[in-house]
């Protein structure tokens, strides 16, 4: 027996329908799991109720793993949505932010050799 939000128990023509049986984004951009998903604003009257749910979800930045688990959808399903919201510009994607490199060891080395002679 499935439970609610239990996508691989469901059945699979709720998903066709949830996606209009795309597989794919219609933006040229690729959301990978770590993109970060905003809101631009709130739900809008008529919308489908799983856009509405994922604006409502990305009143904070949320990612699109988290965005996947929260729905409980697969998240080939949640790119295929976030594809139409970002079309419609109800949500904006930004790369998350990057690690800084690290120094160089040498200099991290002369900098502590001239502290201990201080």
């Amino acid at each position: 027996m499935s439970r609610p939000g239990d996508w691989e128990g469901a059945n699979p023509e709720r998903l066709y329908v949830i996606t209009g049986g795309r597989s794919g984004s219609q933006v040229p951009a690729t959301l990978d799991l770590v993109t970060l998903i905003v809101a631009a604003a709130g739900p809008r009257h008529g919308m489908q109720p799983e856009h509405a749910a994922i604006v409502r979800l990305c009143a904070a930045p949320l990612s699109v793993a988290e965005i996947s688990a929260y729905l409980g959808l697969p998240v080939s399903v949640v790119t295929v949505l976030l594809g139409d919201l970002l079309v419609d510009e109800h949500v904006t994607a930004r790369a998350p932010v990057r690690r800084a490199p690290l120094p160089d060891r040498a200099l991290i080395e002369a900098v502590i050799d001239g502290l201990q002679k201080l």
